[in-house]
């Protein structure tokens, strides 16, 4: 009997060029998970006729890298992925494009040329704001200074293997409180410490503590410099 011969699966050329793009979510769609992100994005890259480079294989699909992204529920003004292309493309145009074909609430805020590095090496730390309008402004003053003067704050959280604990502390670099809002810089590491991690944690300390709707936005995203200001990936 003769083999079948198998048959292989289709190659794609590589990309010829490949494109930063900085977003921002805001107002409701603050609520937008990732994955629901990612099938927003991709519609929206159709309607723009932006031609992307697909990787190759059985199921080709677009070349799109996506860099951390913001808990559901937060707001953000930086957030990062890369995309390839088929076609050298001039960057404004794309950003003009991509932001009319996404809803109002995914607003793309700039588009630049990939520079050679990854950018997830360029994304080890997050400046947030977190706004308590419900909450007392002599509280949120007392939970941000009993925060700082630990050298440990366990928290915990669900997540697909069970509940997890980890210290929320280690990960903060600065905390200040102006009224009843907080501002912390964070970096980036294993688990992820996120601002509600963070509130979580004070809560445990500070008696009243307990902020019922906070507003939650990533204002920067970037490396930090030896001040500890920020280097963002553009």
């Amino acid at each position: 009997m003769l083999a079948v011969a198998r048959r292989q699966p289709e190659q794609q050329a590589p990309p010829v060029q490949r494109l930063r793009i900085r977003y921002a979510k805001r107002g409701r769609l603050r609520f937008t998970s990732h994955r629901d992100f990612g099938r927003a994005f991709e519609r929206a890259l159709r309607r723009a006729g932006i031609p992307m480079a697909y990787s190759s294989g059985f199921s080709p699909h677009p070349r799109i890298s996506y860099a951390t992204a913001s808990p559901t529920g937060a707001a953000s003004e930086a957030e990062y992925l890369e995309i390839a292309l088929a076609d050298v493309c001039v960057p404004d145009l794309v950003a003009e494009e991509l932001d009319r074909a996404l809803p109002a609430g995914l607003d793309v805020l700039a588009v630049v040329e990939a520079d050679p590095g990854s950018l997830a090496d360029q994304l080890t730390a997050s400046r947030w704001q977190i706004d308590l309008t419900d909450s007392d402004p002599a509280v949120v003053a007392r939970a941000v200074e009993e925060f700082l003067a630990v050298d440990e704050a366990i928290t915990e959280r669900m997540t697909k293997n069970g509940l997890r604990s980890f210290d929320a502390r280690e990960s903060v670099v600065r905390m200040t409180a102006s009224g009843t809002r907080i501002e912390v810089t964070t970096r980036h590491l294993t688990p992820l410490v996120r601002p509600d991690d963070l509130l979580s944690a004070m809560s445990r300390s500070t008696p009243g503590f307990a902020p019922a709707d906070p507003l939650i936005t990533r204002v920067k995203q970037g490396q930090l410099d030896d001040s500890g200001g920020f280097v963002e990936p553009f």
